[in-house]
């Protein structure tokens, strides 16, 4: 891949003098889904798929981009005295909004640079290609010109570029696990303190598989603001019953107790998934340290009835790609993943079972839905880097 990029950059900028190549990975989230924002536990794993970068620092202002992935596009020119979004500048508007946020954050940038992207996870996906621009992004300023800024720090200035700049209300979950990928480990995190800790994902005879519903959402044209407005309704009504700051603090008990303050039906439904699969993703990570997998597997399962019940984010298509894939023997966990309305599903499968997973889900996803979805035999990899 390096050698390809490296190419294209010189076809496309002139020369490869003066450049660099990096490299950050997209993600999956194993359970945890619409708790971030609620101040709740996810467990997400950055993947060995992810996007691919190359870097010229400039002597001027300009800033240049181009992606192989829209190569229709061509080169989007833009400048360091005009970071605002702009409909125009389509994808650049993520690698500016991390520019215009470290500017926010007291953190200039002193020179241009010509950026070159490629990335292999697909677009609209639900596994973060956004998220992994932004920290790549980040990562490549970081390095080109010594900021004094973590890994961390770098998961925090993506999330807010693209909470101010590009008008999407995402968590931290997505730049976080991108920045602070672990290989062979997800990151149990909690979103209300940032404390975190990696757990091994020892899965032994099984592999993690991605099923993209290659249906494409929008984040910004969804209706994900709408629910966390929802979840925000229905915490303000509980707060006057109960002291919470959060709806990831309250036990499902208390819930259960408290719930009636909410006055839609329809809020607390959505409150009733935040606190439920907060809870589910604590037990999930226990399951995993007990080495109990098929008990991840169930909670896995039951993530995906309340995500299509409660919170109703999933669609046709990918209840379609999960309870297909319930029906495979050998299947020991699939659920929705990512933000929903599209994107793509998650599933643990033995490893004799993935032909037979792939063809089966694959055969009656087509059928059904009238086009093909995209399967990916993935593995758990480290976070951003240079490649040298």
């Amino acid at each position: 891949m390096k050698e390809t990029i490296l190419c294209k950059f010189a076809e496309v900028f002139g020369d490869t003098e003066g450049t660099e190549v990096y490299f950050a990975p997209g993600r999956v989230n194993m359970i945890g889904e619409h708790t971030d924002y609620n101040g709740g536990h996810v467990f997400p794993c950055a993947l060995t798929i992810g996007t691919y970068g190359v870097a010229r620092k400039r002597q001027d202002r300009k800033l240049r981009f181009y992606s192989m992935n829209f190569e229709r596009i061509g080169v989007i020119e833009s400048t360091l005295d005009n970071l605002c979004p702009d409909p125009w500048a389509d994808w650049t508007n993520y690698p500016k909004g991390v520019m215009w946020a470290f500017e926010e954050k007291g953190v200039p940038i002193p020179n241009g640079l010509d950026i070159l992207l490629c990335g292999n996870i697909p677009n609209g996906s639900g596994l973060s290609s956004s998220a992994s621009v932004e920290v790549l992004t980040g990562f490549i300023l970081r390095d080109m010109f010594g900021f004094d800024v973590s890994n961390q720090d770098l998961a925090l200035i993506g999330q807010y570029s693209e909470n101010h700049f590009n008008g999407v209300n995402c968590g931290i979950m997505d730049q976080f696990a991108i920045a602070m990928g672990k290989k062979e480990h997800a990151i149990f995190l909690d979103t209300a303190t940032l404390s975190y800790e990696y757990a091994p994902i020892r899965l032994e005879d099984a592999k993690i598989v991605i099923a993209c519903s290659n249906k494409k959402r929008g984040l910004g044209d969804s209706k994900y603001n709408e629910r966390r407005g929802e979840c925000e309704q229905a915490l303000s009504e509980l707060q006057k019953v109960c002291a919470v700051g959060s709806l990831g603090e309250l036990t499902e008990e208390e819930f259960e107790k408290y719930q009636g303050s909410i006055g839609s039906e329809v809020h607390r439904r959505r409150a009733r998934h935040a606190v439920y699969e907060n809870r589910r993703t604590v037990q999930a990570v226990q399951a995993l340290k007990n080495n109990d997998v098929a008990a991840f597997g169930q909670l896995m399962n039951a993530s995906h009835v309340s995500l299509r019940d409660d919170y109703e984010v999933t669609g046709i298509e990918l209840d379609t790609l999960v309870e297909e894939a319930w029906k495979v023997e050998g299947v020991i966990g699939s659920r929705m993943t990512g933000a929903g309305f599209g994107g793509c599903t998650v599933s643990i499968v033995k490893n004799g079972s993935i032909d037979d997973f792939i063809a089966r889900v694959g055969a009656a996803y087509q059928s059904r839905i009238g086009y093909a979805a995209d399967f990916y035999v993935v593995e758990i990899g480290d976070g951003p880097c240079k490649l040298t």
